[in-house]
């Protein structure tokens, strides 16, 4: 072994060392939010997660928690993987980037001179080096994600197919071929963005075996990455699609078992490529010996989706989608429930609707057969109204179709619909307009800012203050940020304020041009995995405006090709300083470009270490805990997002938190796999109450079912039972049948009556003995009249009311969808405001009394017992309140969410009336202990604690907490005002949110007579 070899050896180790203790020292502790909740609760009981899936992802890390120790521990030791893996990522960086720079020179590892190969293994240092502590890899890499190993897979191929360009020559080299297959047929497995690596792969074999080829050739190899990327998309759906054929016709000919036919074709596949195989082999047809070894790879590697039917078919309590047979593995290995989007040629967001578009499938019905049912898989638009690239496609009036208008600035142009109807279309230069604003601009090129020059704030982005990249040099930021000296401290203070002075991105540029100097061909390889993971992702997903989070995870492959650039850029530095100031020490000059450029992972580590440190932090767990601890005994909680829906399936599934609580996920409940589960049983919980025959909603089942208002006869209102009865029936003066043949249940009436089981209520702990006389002897249900239709999911909760009977709880994480239902009624105008809710903390919980609706603090009744005994000894507060704890705008959002502070001054207020100051001033405390405004940014809940601290007597603590308020608050209105021009107009909601904040403490300090805050304040307000 040459000593590069050995220094390139070592130093990627080295490097493997650092970065893995980096993520071992900050990453999270306990379950993080959004998916990682799921992940770690499917990995941990091997169950289905959302589609497509990741077998072999949930596979590793359920090997990680056997080592675990414990339920406690199941979580550390996966993100642990994640961690380890990222740091194998940065290894396999240093060694791809190491041969990147030798091949630079043109040069054998013996060839190098010892500054060469020194200021090659530097740049490798600097490059990986960088890429660690950059900003959206290291987010995933400390937590339970598919990113980490994904990012794994791609580095180890990347580097694969470079070790077999050194050897490609030698005897056995298409074993790295092989290999190469074999892992991204793994990674299928763990996320289809490690295929956007297949051309770089492509071209680094067409270069290698094709040397003496000219420039206008490079179409072929090109043409050769879209048609091989393509079958490795199509491969493992197009394997599932005929094994579901045969599957179909073992089942239902030949009287065989599910998935009989799925296996034997497999085996089946897998035995003719080992034919095949064989015989090359014999033959001494080496190329096609290699082509078939690789396809058997590939099988191999996708093969893990086979546990994917295995615990499907158990039905374990989270089974996404039910793929226990090849026709359900199918649909959820093509994601079908999300839909599709046009990306080439289609609609835009004003294209009326002409037809309905249908496919084919099939399921397996009660008797065990596949029966074929037509599926909506979306819809046909007016062709007078389709172009070219659309961008701008949701008709989504009250979101999507405003963010368009907004960023495109859309005027449209008018065109006639194939029935002679006029509508506005936007232009094609208004597409393309949002496509480089939005789509390039907004949701890449900032976050590849975000990682190489420096960012604003970890505050998703909406204006000009929060979420955008800054470099730290003011009077560039200023030119479209606005003014950068005297922030307001909670802007200041924001850990996600990060500033890097352009020095990454400017390495990654020397370097950019310079490898396209010295080495074109490899150039582009490197350019190909930029572009590929990169913007051409930009290109396919077609993303709308409004995105529930922050996506730059999506594009850490081409932030690892920048990092490549970065490493290179070193030895741009070196032969600069190799011919003009050291030249005769290339050693010399190697570490002094070393030190030079070492500035770059330097600010990174620096500036990004306190906003990626979650040690300590146990947010997503606690908060799934408490939605979990405020249901009573037996009871049903709907959710209705993935921060308050897979948190919960986490405690319950891994930490065995409240196995008797039944999960109803909003989001799921539409579709007939789902509500099949919620009428099994789940853990320790029983079937949902109901009553509606699976042939309603199962399969070829319509799932619409449109409200066609029938008087009773004796002038009675419908009872939920009794609609139910109606639904449920077969007889065909309870259907509808339209135009096309299509049979609907019909629902009688709008205004539905549901008798309460006063008995039942009292039993089953929904309302307290001493309330029992506020209970009403019926409450009703009004269905929104703009609805003309109900759907699957909405009747399963009509069930669920009718059948019920009041003998388990029904509780809500959100208050907001019931008001469709008229359980939650509000009107501005009139003040005419009730609901049928009690709020119990994270929760609400529907009981049988109407209450007002306090305009304050929101939704439902308090019952302060309940609310005391959770707020003050069973919730838990993810810790928080510790310094060390990095409270994020995820972290900050789940707080509001779940309504932690209002509660805690609702229940102070209630506990004041009723003459308990002594524990309502201990409430407050708490509130602001677990709570406090250094950790937890301020809003405006904040003046509704000061009012209860005035109300329990203790006013200094209530002018404390209203100095340090209005202080966060006025910093703000002071600094907006400096804005100037067209930056002040993108500012002005953000200083109305402060001013209205700011006038409330007002009130409240005046009309609690507090002089010294109104004094404070009155500049503001004193022309009031």
């Amino acid at each position: 072994m040459s000593s590069f070899s050995k220094r390139s050896l070592w130093g990627g180790w080295i490097v493997f060392v650092i970065a893995s203790l980096t993520y071992l020292l900050t990453m999270e502790p306990s379950a993080s939010l959004w998916d990682c909740s799921e992940f770690i609760a499917t990995s941990y009981k091997l169950e289905v997660g959302h589609p497509p899936g990741t077998p072999f992802f949930f596979l590793i890390n359920r090997l990680g928690a056997i080592f675990a120790g414990g339920p406690g521990n199941a979580a550390v030791a996966m993100n642990a993987l994640s961690a380890l893996e990222s740091g194998l990522t940065i290894a396999f960086l240093f060694w791809s980037i190491a041969h990147l720079g030798r091949r630079m020179y043109r040069k054998e590892e013996s060839e190098l001179t010892d500054g060469q190969s020194w200021a090659i293994i530097g740049a490798a240092a600097i490059g990986s080096l960088a890429y660690t502590w950059t900003d959206t890899f290291w987010f995933s890499a400390v937590e339970a994600e598919v990113y980490a190993l994904s990012s794994l897979f791609t580095a180890v191929v990347f580097w694969a197919i470079l070790k077999w360009e050194n050897v490609a020559d030698r005897p056995g080299s298409n074993r790295w071929l092989v290999l190469i297959a074999y892992l991204m047929g793994l990674s299928v497995g763990a996320h289809i963005l490690n295929l956007l690596a297949i051309p770089a792969l492509v071209f680094i074999y067409y270069f290698k075996k094709f040397p003496g080829r000219k420039k206008a050739d490079l179409w072929k190899p090109g043409i050769v990455s879209i048609l091989l990327t393509g079958a490795f998309y199509l491969l493992t759906p197009t394997v599932v699609s005929v094994g579901a054929l045969v599957d179909r016709i073992f089942v239902n000919g030949f009287g065989l078992g599910v998935n009989s036919g799925l296996t034997t074709f497999v085996v089946l596949l897998l035995a003719a490529l080992g034919w095949g195989i064989w015989k090359t082999q014999r033959a001494g047809k080496a190329g096609w010996n290699t082509v078939l070894l690789s396809a058997a790879m590939v099988i191999v590697g996708i093969s893990t989706y086979g546990i994917v039917l295995i615990r499907a078919s158990i039905n374990p309590p989270m089974n996404s989608n039910n793929p226990s047979d090849p026709y359900a593995l199918k649909a959820f290995l093509n994601r079908e429930q999300y839909g599709s989007r046009p990306l080439l040629y289609g609609q835009t967001y004003a294209s009326p609707r002409v037809d309905t578009k249908f496919s084919t499938s099939y399921f397996i019905d009660e008797d065990g057969k596949y029966k074929s049912v037509d599926r909506v898989v979306g819809y046909e638009y007016d062709k007078n109204t389709q172009m070219l690239f659309p961008r701008m496609y949701s008709d989504m009036p009250s979101s999507h179709v405003a963010e368009y208008k907004r960023w495109a600035d859309v005027k449209g142009r008018r065109v006639r619909t194939e029935d002679g109807q006029m509508v506005t279309i936007p232009t094609f230069g208004e597409n393309l307009k949002f496509f480089f604003t939005y789509q390039l601009n907004n949701m890449y090129w900032r976050y590849f800012l975000w990682n190489f020059v420096g960012r604003q704030s970890d505050i998703q982005n909406n204006t000009i203050i929060d979420g955008n990249w800054l470099s730290g040099i003011d009077p560039i930021d200023e030119l479209y940020l606005g003014p950068q000296d005297n922030l307001p401290s909670e802007m200041a203070a924001n850990k996600g304020h990060n500033t890097y002075y352009f020095l990454p991105f400017i390495l990654g540029l020397i370097g950019f041009f310079y490898q396209l100097k010295r080495d074109g061909r490899n150039f582009l390889v490197v350019f190909l995995l930029f572009f590929m993971t990169g913007l051409a992702i930009i290109l396919y997903l077609n993303q709308t405006p409004l995105q529930p989070r922050e996506r730059d995870y999506a594009y850490a492959g081409s932030f690892y090709a920048f990092a490549i650039w970065i490493g290179l850029g070193l030895l741009w530095v070196y032969d600069i300083l190799h011919r003009k100031v050291f030249k005769a020490n290339g050693r010399a000059a190697a570490l002094v470009a070393f030190v030079v450029c070492a500035s770059v992972p330097t600010v990174l580590a620096v500036q990004n270490w306190d906003d990626h440190d979650r040690s300590h932090r146990y947010v997503a767990r606690d908060m799934g805990y408490n939605y979990l601890e405020s249901v009573l005994p037996n009871g049903i909680i709907i959710d209705y997002g993935d921060n308050d829906t897979f948190p919960l399936w986490y405690n319950q599934e891994v930490e065995n938190v409240r196995p008797d609580v039944r999960v109803m996920n909003s989001s799921y409940i539409g579709g007939d796999w789902y509500i099949d589960q919620m009428r099994m049983k789940a853990n320790e919980s029983e079937p949902i109450p109901h009553s509606m025959p699976r042939h309603k909603y199962y399969g070829d089942a319509m799932g619409q079912f449109p409200i066609q208002e029938i008087a009773k006869p004796d002038g009675s209102v419908w009872t939920a039972k009794e609609v139910m009865e109606v639904v449920n029936s077969d007889d065909p003066r309870t259907q509808l049948v339209d135009r096309a043949g299509n049979t609907y249940d019909m629902i009688p009436a709008r205004r539905i009556a549901v008798p309460v089981n006063k008995e039942n209520v009292i039993k089953s702990g929904i309302v307290r003995p001493e309330d029992a006389d506020l209970i009403e002897d019926t409450i009703y249900i009004n269905i929104n009249p703009s609805k003309s239709v109900l759907f699957s999911g909405e009747m399963v909760f009509l069930d669920l009311l009718a059948s019920n009977d009041w003998t388990r709880p029904i509780h809500f994480t959100s208050a907001a969808d019931l008001m469709n239902w008229g359980l939650v009624h509000y009107d501005s105008q009139t003040g005419d405001s009730w609901s049928y809710l009690q709020q119990d903390g994270a929760a609400y919980r529907l009981v049988p009394i109407k209450s007002p609706i306090e305009r304050s603090f929101g939704v439902g009744r308090i019952d302060t017992e309940t609310l005391y005994d959770n707020l003050m000894h069973k919730y838990r507060y993810g810790n928080v309140s510790d310094p060390r704890v990095y409270v994020d705008a995820f972290v900050t959002n789940t707080f509001a969410t779940s309504q932690l502070r209002s509660s805690f001054a609702r229940l102070a207020n209630e506990l004041t009336a009723k003459g308990d100051t002594v524990r309502a001033v201990e409430v407050l405390d708490r509130a602001m202990q677990e709570m406090p405004l250094e950790q937890l940014r301020m809003d405006d809940m904040v003046p509704f604690i000061v009012e209860a601290y005035y109300k329990a007597g203790a006013y200094d603590k209530g002018n404390a907490l209203a100095l340090k308020s209005s202080k966060i608050l006025m910093e703000y209105v002071d600094y907006f005002d400096r804005f100037t021009g067209n930056k002040k107009k993108l500012v002005e909601s953000e200083t109305m949110d402060r001013l209205r904040t700011l006038y409330n403490l007002y009130l409240i300090a005046g009309q609690n007579g507090q002089k010294e805050i109104t004094a404070l304040l009155t500049p503001y307000f004193g022309g009031i």
